[in-house]
């Protein structure tokens, strides 16, 4: 969420300028580009907040939604919800009852695995996932504020950090077929 008045200069520059006046210099750096993307994310958070609230969700509801409507049959285990969303397990279940109450999902024995339980996307949760991404794409994704260029880039230098923490590996690069 943006400052009613946008401030009369960057504190996070401040921050930096401080953090080296106080002997920090090795970490100033790091510090300023932790605390930009924290910011940053408040700021995107908040467009995103402002376009799904009028819809009756969250960010995370919306992402469940939306993984549910890219798999072949409209379900997935918990447990593979919870890794492809990259939350814990208790998340993913809090999620899920919340969308059960709306009737946008439902719960299923899995056909195989009785340890498991299938998380089914409705005719209703399939509708709202449609009608939240189209807000999205033309409220924030459309529209986000910067180059495309730059959000590229962007995204390029995240998805590096985010690789070289543990977060995914490359993928496996197959020979063309003969």
């Amino acid at each position: 969420m943006a400052p009613a008045t946008p401030l009369p200069m960057d504190p996070i520059a401040e921050a930096k300028r401080q953090w080296i006046a106080h002997g920090w210099a090795d970490a100033a750096d790091g510090m300023a580009a932790f605390s930009s993307v924290m910011r940053a994310h408040q700021l995107m958070y908040s467009r995103v907040d402002a376009a799904l609230k009028p819809l009756g969700l969250s960010y995370a509801r919306l992402e469940l939604l939306r993984l549910l409507s890219f798999t072949r049959d409209g379900a997935l285990p918990m447990a593979s919800a919870s890794a492809r969303l990259q939350v814990h397990p208790t998340s993913v279940t809090s999620v899920v009852d919340r969308l059960e109450k709306d009737a946008m999902v439902r719960r299923e024995a899995h056909p195989t695995d009785r340890r498991a339980t299938l998380v089914v996307l409705t005719d209703a949760g399939r509708r709202l996932a449609e009608e939240a991404t189209t807000v999205l794409n033309a409220e924030v994704f459309a529209t986000p504020g910067m180059p495309a260029s730059d959000l590229r880039f962007m995204t390029q230098i995240l998805a590096r950090f985010r690789r070289d923490s543990g977060d995914f590996t490359d993928p496996v690069e197959y020979p063309e077929p003969l």
